[in-house]
């Protein structure tokens, strides 16, 4: 099937975030006087919703976690957004979907703010219709709410639109609103995470969903 319009989560999908978001993570910690030396441990904090990680993995609480919040994104309006880079072939894959006149837009739980930063930042603003994420008050951080918020906004039919992301949540938000969903395995979801939410697609490449999408074969 030939989607018309396509969903693209950013962190782990369009671009890899890692060293940004885990030294900021880091850096949140820190003020907590929580020690973390290996960022690598801070990988589980890539995709899901923020203080809900805070929560789940350093049992912070109410106002330690907003705290927490704030000190993170004190260093990531300023340093850490920008510590990112561009998957290899991405921008090659959405010139290629531009010219083919699919709606592109950004889905992304990541706040508006600092993704719409981000877009710009690399020079992908031509190729996305509008980038959507949560608000800085948590409004919309869910992918259900956000799916749902996209597809009123730009009055999109459910049936004619795709969720490409890595991570799970991607593939429940797409699911609870009836969109279909393309899980990606070069993110940061781990290839048992993202089956066990059964996927419309699975492509474990950038060149495997590249060619596909060349293909119209999603």
């Amino acid at each position: 099937m030939r989607y018309k319009v396509l969903l693209f989560d950013l962190d782990g999908t369009l671009t890899d975030p890692r060293e940004g978001i885990t030294r900021c993570v880091q850096h949140a910690l820190a003020c907590q006087q929580i020690d973390e030396p290996d960022r690598s441990k801070l990988d589980c904090f890539i995709g899901p919703p923020l203080k809900q990680s805070f929560i789940d993995w350093y049992g912070m609480e109410g106002n330690a976690a907003d705290r927490a919040v704030a000190d993170y994104r004190e260093r990531f309006g300023e340093i850490g957004m920008f510590e990112n880079t561009l998957y290899a072939g991405i921008v090659e894959l959405l010139t290629g979907l531009k010219r083919s006149g699919r709606q592109l837009f950004v889905a992304t739980s990541k706040p508006w703010f600092y993704a719409r930063q981000i877009i710009t930042h690399f020079g992908l603003d031509e190729f996305f219709g509008r980038v959507y994420g949560s608000e800085l008050d948590g409004t919309r951080v869910e992918k259900h709410a956000l799916i749902a918020h996209i597809l009123r906004e730009e009055r999109i039919e459910a049936g004619h639109a795709l969720m490409i992301g890595d991570r799970r949540y991607d593939l429940i938000g797409a699911r609870h609103n009836g969109v279909a969903a393309a899980a990606v395995g070069y993110g940061y979801g781990s290839r048992d995470e993202l089956m066990a939410e059964q996927p419309d697609h699975y492509f474990a490449t950038l060149a495997e969903l590249d060619e596909a999408l060349r293909a119209c074969r999603v």
